[in-house]
């Protein structure tokens, strides 16, 4: 079973996660927050996978590492 690997960045001026993959060919996409990223990434990863040429057998693992830069104040 392949495991796919999406990364997604939190873009400050767009106010979006923003997100890609080297492992799923032709995948771009956007979200205001990971929770709607993911329902997005759920539908167009076995979309993009089959138009690829993949034909999945059963469900199609993904891990979804984020990257986000906060800021804590101490007062």
């Amino acid at each position: 079973m392949n495991e796919y690997h999406v990364f997604a960045v939190w873009d400050e001026e767009a106010k979006v996660w923003a997100a890609t993959s080297d492992d799923v060919p032709g995948l771009a996409s956007e979200a205001e927050t990971v929770e709607l990223l993911l329902t997005k990434l759920r539908v167009m990863i076995p979309e993009l996978l089959v138009s690829s040429g993949y034909k999945p057998q059963s469900e199609i693992p993904f891990h979804l590492h984020t990257d986000c830069v906060f800021v804590a104040s101490p007062f």
